[in-house]
């Protein structure tokens, strides 16, 4: 499934700065303007470096619960903070009175905000000797909250938020003792402050394939919630489509969490307004589950000009080939 991204080095590690001091960092730009780029993207350090994040920590989160112990380091617990200052600034910056019922323009003011702080949140975060690294690193984050001018979010503004963990991981700030914590705490958090964004500013699903898609906003949370769920004693896939289930275990797995929002957020018969989970429900195993939507990530969304086309290379995500 993932053959050959196992190599790459943008893991978390557990040596302390994988870049060195002197370093020459590079506020990140696009590079995919055409579709005949996209050749340049799947052969690029950033897709090897992107897709083996992705592969490890789905293989450190295998058979765990969200509840279970794990080590939470400085850096995880200044991430938190980053994102509860991020939450803040949503409740301080309430919906406009608009007549358009979607996109509330009240979500550019919340923006602006991120946009004028982003540096200074990250410069909080890192090692003080890779300050350097802020504006860089600060693009990503500033990316993984949606669009300010269609008031939008999809999974290219989700990847923008692996990607910026992943530079994390690049510069020594996070390492392999984080894997755990990056999912359980980091992102699920980031997931939190997401939906929130979302039901508080109507935004609109960015490039949705409607029931077609597997999600209207999210991938990954799904991609590691199965992950999780691999061996589980009793549950199997076509037990997140009960509702009782999924209430009393979301709180153990990403993967149920992920339904229990859409249950929350749309109404009618669950096979018709997430055609693609119900499907997904009637696959034998979590492992077989796990395998499908890693192939599906890359076809749906790496794979795809629309969404890659505004992705950002710079020095730590970078388009030299591997």
């Amino acid at each position: 499934m993932a053959e050959n991204e196992q190599h790459s080095d943008s893991k978390p590690k557990d040596d302390t700065s994988p870049i060195p001091v002197n370093h020459v960092y590079v506020v990140p730009r696009k590079e995919i303007a055409m579709v005949p780029d996209m050749g340049k993207w799947k052969r690029s350090q950033a897709y090897a470096d992107y897709m083996g994040f992705i592969v490890t920590l789905n293989e450190a989160v295998k058979g765990k619960k969200l509840t279970c112990e794990y080590k939470v380091s400085e850096t995880i617990e200044k991430l938190l903070v980053l994102l509860g200052t991020m939450d803040r600034w949503i409740d301080e910056t309430p919906p406009e009175e608009q007549p358009s019922r979607f996109g509330n323009k009240a979500f550019r003011t919340w923006y602006a905000k991120l946009d004028q702080e982003a540096e200074v949140l990250i410069a909080a975060v890192i090692p003080q000797q890779q300050g350097a690294a802020a504006p860089e690193i600060a693009v990503y984050l500033k990316e993984a909250v949606g669009n300010p001018t269609r008031i939008d979010y999809g999974t290219g503004h989700e990847a923008a938020f692996a990607i910026f963990l992943c530079c994390l991981c690049k510069i020594g700030a996070l390492n392999g003792d984080d894997q755990l914590a990056i999912i359980f705490k980091v992102f699920d958090r980031y997931l939190e402050v997401m939906r929130k964004l979302q039901k508080t500013y109507r935004m609109e699903p960015a490039g949705s394939q409607g029931v077609w898609g597997l999600d209207d906003f999210q991938f990954l949370p799904f991609i590691w919630g199965s992950s999780q769920l691999i061996d589980h004693p009793t549950m199997e896939p076509r037990h997140f489509v009960d509702e009782k289930v999924v209430n009393e275990n979301h709180q153990d797995y990403m993967f149920l969490e992920c339904i229990k929002f859409i249950n929350q957020m749309k109404t009618g018969p669950f096979a018709e307004h997430s055609n693609q989970l119900w499907n997904i429900s009637a696959v034998p195993t979590w492992s077989k589950v796990n395998q499908g939507l890693i192939r599906m990530y890359k076809a749906e969304c790496l794979e795809k000009f629309p969404v890659i086309q505004h992705f950002k290379f710079g020095s730590l995500l970078s388009i030299q080939p591997v």
